[in-house]
C-alpha cells in the first residue's frame, strides 16, 4: 500500500506536466496565429500608408509639371513614380516629355524600353535598349532587358542569346532579378532546357 501511494503522486504530476505542456502547446499556437494576424495586418497598414505617400509624391509632381511644364527633372521624377505604381502609359508619356528638354541618359531610355514593353510595344522597347547602348556601350541593363523582351515577347530566341552574350563579355558574372547567373540561363537555352 505505500508503494502504490508513492506511485500515486507521481502518476498525478506526470499527468499535470502532459495537460500543462499540450496547454502550453496549444496556448504557443494561438499566439503565434494571432502574432502573425497582426504582422499581417501591420504590414498591409505600412503597405497602404506607402501607396498614400506615393500618390500624394506623384500629385505634387503632377502640379509640378503643370507649373513648369519644361522642368525635365521633374518629368523623370514622375516617370519613376509612375513606373514604380505600374502606370507604364503615364510613365511613357513623362519620360518622352522629360526627353523634350534634355538628352537623357543610358538608364531613363532603359526604363522607357521596360515601360513599352509594360504596353505590348516590343520593338519600341528594342528602340529604347538598344539607343540606351549607343549612349552607354556598357551599359548592363539595356542588354539584359533587350535580351528579355527578344526571347519572351519577340521568340527571337538567337537575338536573346547574343544580347546576352554582349553583356556576359562586360560582366561575365551578372546575374537575373531572381540571383540566377545569365551564363547559366544561357547555356539553359542553348542545350534546350527552357524555350521561349
Amino acid at each position: 500500500m505505500t508503494e502504490n501511494k508513492q506511485k500515486q503522486p507521481y502518476l498525478v504530476f506526470a499527468i499535470i506536466f502532459i495537460v500543462g505542456f499540450v496547454c502550453g502547446v496549444g496556448f504557443a499556437v494561438y499566439k503565434l496565429d494571432a502574432g502573425e494576424g497582426q504582422q499581417t495586418a501591420a504590414t498591409s497598414q505600412q503597405k497602404n500608408a506607402e501607396a498614400d505617400q506615393m500618390a500624394a509624391a506623384i500629385t505634387n509632381l503632377e502640379a509640378a509639371v503643370t507649373a513648369k511644364p519644361d522642368d525635365f527633372q521633374t518629368w523623370v521624377q514622375l516617370g519613376h513614380l509612375y513606373f514604380d505604381t505600374g502606370q507604364p502609359e503615364k510613365a511613357i508619356t513623362a519620360y518622352t516629355t522629360s526627353l523634350k528638354y534634355h538628352s537623357g541618359d543610358a538608364n531613363l531610355i532603359t526604363d522607357l524600353g521596360v515601360m513599352y514593353r509594360q504596353v505590348k510595344q516590343p520593338e519600341k522597347a528594342i528602340e529604347m535598349f538598344e539607343k540606351a547602348q549607343a549612349m552607354d556601350p556598357i551599359h548592363q541593363p539595356s542588354r539584359f532587358n533587350e535580351g528579355i523582351v527578344r526571347f519572351y515577347d519577340l521568340k527571337d530566341t538567337e537575338g536573346a542569346i547574343a544580347s546576352w552574350e554582349e553583356l556576359l563579355k562586360i560582366n561575365p558574372d551578372a546575374t537575373a532579378g531572381n540571383g540566377q547567373k545569365i551564363r547559366e540561363f544561357v547555356d539553359q537555352i542553348k542545350s534546350g532546357q527552357i524555350k521561349n
